[in-house]
Formats: structure tokens, C-alpha cells, sequence
């Protein structure tokens, strides 16, 4: 896996320097260049690179090759540049909400905007990060039958995960808490707009296209599967954030004191007492250890694990049977789901 991660990060620099050349193309001075060459690499760099590696090992698999070693140079190239077009919306997506959010840290570095020079020019980098996208997608895959498709893919998927985003915004501000505005569909409606579209369902749909296996039907089959696998990923992830070990999950879970609208609060306000209700209202969202050991304590007392433990074995069995379904007669491969649940079944961190 370290390999893949290596090779996929090698392609970037090639990309940053196209980059810097159609900016050079326009004109600008290089003070603006490097600006631009810094924000790429600073907000780029640096995560996990999942939904970007998904896209070429997706490809891989769906080529029936036995490793992303097998793909021509070419090939790779191509591919890899799909899934670092995801990785810079990644970046666009990050570097906003950390304004958003108020944030200090990503990544173990200070957030975007907090570096000295950088403030509320950050917005504009955030434009500029998502424009990169388009400008690479235009010189490599201009000629291609599926050009049209994947901007249309790009566009939907960012304008879906900005509506999720703005539900979770006016549903849960950290400053302002109100408990009533909560609800598990509305948590529902945050998780698959804001995070499963473009986590789940954006890096299968590129390597589908890049593969030739572009029937409406085998998209609708991936979306079928991927949508609810992110949703179940993102309750996994609140799950863990309340109940997880920090040493395996590598922080110290802030749900509580942040406002989140979380599956685990939302569970809670759907089975809590009058009492424990109470409770709730008076100690959720505030910036305060003991309130939150209170909430911890409700939480405990409905037994949330118990529910949580149910839910993923249910999910996890539903979509163990959609992809036993999978019709594969045009070439998609039910495999590439198989791969995405086993990867999130049962994580601890």
C-alpha cells in the first residue's frame, strides 16, 4: 500500500507544474505563481489520499489487472490524475470549512488560513484549488467520449456536498445549541450529501468512466451500494468519536463539546426520558469537561454501543446482499463494493 501511496504521490509535482505553467501562460507574476505552487502543496498533500488511491485501484480492478503495477505509464498517469482531481476537492472542501469551523489544526499543521500572510485570502485559494480541477481535467481529458460526464460528475458532487454542508451549518452553529433542531433524517441527509457522494461514490464513478463502463445502469448499481456504505462509514466515524479508544482512533473525541449533530446524539434524543432529555439540553455543545462526562453518562445509560452494534451488523449484512446482486454482464465487478465494506467493517479507527 506504501508503494501505491508513493507512486500516486509522485504524479503530483508534474501536475503542479502544469499548474504553475498555465498561470505563467496568463501572465502572472511569479510572486502569485508561488503563492499558488504553496497553497497546492500545503492543503494537497498531507491526508490520507483514500478517495484518490480508490479511484486507481478501482481502475485496476475493474481492467482485471492483479496490482496497479500492471497499468502502462500512461494508464497510470491518466487514472491517477482522476483521483488527484478528488483530492484537490478534497482540498477546496478543507481549507473553507476549517474557516467555517474556526478550526486551528489539519493534518498535525495549522489550518490554511492561520498561516502568517495567508488569513482571508484563504477563500480565494479555496476557488483556486477547485479551479485546478477543471484546468486538468480540460488538457488530459478533453478528447475523451466521457469528458462531458465526468465535469457534470464533478460539478453535481461538489454542489450535493455544499448542500450537506449547509444543513449541518444551520442545524448545528457550535455557538448556538438547540437539540430540537435535530433529527436522524436530517442527520442522514448531512452524511450522504456531505460526505458519501464525494468520498464513496465520486472515486468509483471516475474509474467506472476511465474503464469504459459508462451504462447509466452499472452507475446506478455503485451508487446503489456506495451511498449507504458512506452514510454507515460517517455513523461509524460519530460512533467512534464518543466511544472509540484515542490511541486507536489518534485523538481525543470532540463531538460532544462541539455541537455535533451526531448519530449518537440523535439516537439518544430519540430514546431519552424526560429526564435524561434534560440533561442533554442543559450539558450538550458547551465547551466543558464535566457536562460532557454528563452527556457520556446518558449515553451509557441508554446503551448506545448495544444500538450502534446492532445497526453496523444490520447494514453490513443489507449491503452484503445488494452486492450478492450485482449484475456484472457489462463489466462492472461487484468485487470493488466487497472491497469498500471489508475496509470499514468492524474499523476502530
Amino acid at each position: 500500500m506504501s508503494d501505491n501511496r508513493t507512486k500516486f504521490l509522485n504524479v503530483f509535482p508534474s501536475l503542479v507544474k502544469e499548474l504553475r505553467d498555465i498561470l505563467a501562460g496568463y501572465g502572472m507574476p511569479e510572486e502569485a505563481i508561488q503563492w499558488y505552487e504553496k497553497s497546492l502543496n500545503y492543503n494537497s498533500v498531507g491526508g490520507k489520499l483514500n478517495r484518490g488511491l480508490s479511484v486507481v485501484d478501482t481502475y485496476a480492478l475493474l481492467k482485471g489487472y492483479k496490482s496497479v503495477d500492471e497499468l502502462s505509464d500512461e494508464e497510470y498517469k491518466k487514472v491517477a490524475i482522476l483521483g488527484w482531481c478528488i483530492e484537490l476537492l478534497q482540498a477546496y472542501f478543507l481549507v473553507a470549512d476549517d474557516m467555517m469551523d474556526k478550526s486551528i489544526t489539519r493534518r498535525g499543521q495549522p489550518c490554511w488560513y492561520k498561516v502568517p500572510n495567508v488569513g482571508e485570502i484563504a477563500i480565494n485559494d479555496a476557488f483556486m484549488l477547485e479551479g485546478a480541477i477543471y484546468c486538468l481535467l480540460k488538457n488530459h481529458f478533453r478528447q475523451e467520449p466521457y469528458y462531458v460526464d465526468i465535469l457534470e460528475l464533478f460539478h453535481d458532487v461538489t454542489f450535493q456536498t455544499e448542500l450537506g454542508q449547509l444543513l449541518d451549518l444551520i442545524t448545528a452553529p457550535e455557538d448556538k445549541v438547540d437539540l430540537s433542531k435535530f433529527s436522524l433524517e436530517k442527520h442522514s441527509f448531512i452524511v450522504i450529501f456531505k460526505t458519501a457522494y464525494y468520498s464513496f461514490y465520486l472515486p468509483v464513478a471516475l474509474a467506472l468512466y476511465a474503464a469504459g463502463i459508462t451504462d447509466p445502469r452499472d452507475l446506478k448499481q455503485a451508487r446503489d451500494v456506495l451511498i449507504p456504505l458512506g452514510e454507515y462509514f460517517q455513523i461509524q466515524d460519530d460512533y467512534l468519536d464518543c466511544f472509540g479508544k484515542p490511541e486507536d482512533i489518534g485523538k481525543i473525541g470532540t463531538d460532544i463539546q462541539d455541537n455535533k449533530c451526531s448519530w449518537v446524539i440523535n439516537i439518544a434524543l430519540k430514546k431519552a426520558s424526560p429526564e435524561q432529555r434534560k440533561v442533554l439540553d442543559e450539558n450538550y455543545g458547551r465547551k466543558d469537561a464535566e457536562k460532557e462526562q454528563k452527556c457520556r453518562a446518558v449515553f451509557n445509560e441508554l446503551d448506545i454501543e448495544s444500538i450502534y452494534h446492532e445497526y453496523e451488523e444490520k447494514v453490513a449484512s443489507e449491503l452484503r446482499a445488494k452486492i450478492a446482486n450485482i449484475d456484472e454482464s457489462r463489466g462492472f465487478k461487484a468485487e470493488v463494493l466487497t472491497l469498500f465494506l471489508n475496509k470499514i467493517y468492524h474499523r476502530k479507527k
